[in-house]
């Protein structure tokens, strides 16, 4: 089979490389010094599978910081629709965002778990910051193409995480702190702060079981577990044996985000079911580290 992963050397693009060992790769990423805008301009190479995942990221202080990155992520998209177009490329995985729901859904008042039809392009609400407006973007693209015959898989992950991702993220920041048994333990923004985290193989796992039966829908990547930032420092702590909890200290002047970002896994249950427990996932990240 062949397969071409843009992103490839990123946290979620590494992940797919693990789990594809007899496929072959294609690998297109700035880190192996090729600009994926530049290869689109040159490849017509048909592909059994394309998976999408190069873009600006980072951390919400790192994007907060370079608003501007949206152009880069338009442009990425951009070229990267027409290339798929040109080419007529069979399938594509485009990684999307749970950024880009309406941030009026993610409050602590509603504790509203989103799904997919939550976000209605007849009738946009705000998305989280620049990085959500460019994934929306994307996705009116990818429905292009899918009107244009190409089956295209979106998926809107939410929180990812696992033992090598780049620390301007929440999840490895915590666990770092948990294993230096900071005290005070800083919470960046709010305790209450809720995300919906799942593990990366079990995004991975996912997605190759949704292409395996040729999905063509847009699907959250969730669990539908809601977890503070105060209950992942704690639930770290334990896993390290810690019992005596710290002086948990709040930096409500750095970046915090919506207060409350959960999905709905239900069409994503149609395919695949979350294999791995938060508490497995730190128990992981936390011996992949000491």
């Amino acid at each position: 089979m062949k397969v071409l992963i843009t992103g490839s050397h990123g946290f979620v693009g590494r992940a797919f490389r693990r789990a594809l060992p007899y496929a072959q790769l294609t690998l297109v990423d700035l880190k192996n010094g090729t600009d994926c805008r530049d290869f689109f301009k040159l490849e017509t190479k048909k592909y059994d599978l394309v998976i999408h995942l190069a873009a600006i990221v980072g951390g919400r202080q790192q994007i907060e910081n370079e608003p501007l990155s949206l152009a880069v992520d338009l442009a990425i998209d951009a070229e990267f629709a027409n290339w798929c177009m040109v080419t007529e490329q069979p399938y594509v995985v485009y990684f999307s965002s749970s950024a880009a729901y309406p941030t009026e859904l993610q409050t602590l008042n509603k504790k509203h778990k989103l799904k997919e039809k939550d976000l209605n392009f007849k009738k946009i609400g705000a998305p989280d910051m620049s990085y959500g407006w460019a994934k929306l973007t994307g996705e009116m693209l990818m429905s292009y193409l899918r009107e244009m015959g190409t089956q295209v898989l979106i998926l809107r992950p939410f929180s990812g995480y696992g033992t090598d991702q780049d620390m301007t993220y929440p999840f490895p920041s915590i666990m770092q702190r948990a294993i230096l048994n900071s005290n005070p333990f800083d919470i960046w923004g709010r305790a209450t702060t809720t995300r919906d985290f799942i593990h990366i193989d079990d995004v991975v796992d996912a997605v190759v079981t949704m292409a395996q039966n040729n999905c063509n829908q847009t699907v959250n990547l969730c669990t539908g577990r809601p977890t503070t930032f105060l209950e992942l420092s704690q639930i770290a702590l334990k896993t390290l044996g810690i019992t005596k909890m710290p002086r948990f200290n709040i930096l409500s002047d750095k970046p915090a985000g919506v207060a409350y970002r959960v999905g709905n896994p239900t069409m994503m249950s149609d395919y695949y079911t979350p294999k791995i427990s938060l508490e497995e996932g730190v128990h992981r990240a936390i011996s992949g580290v000491l």
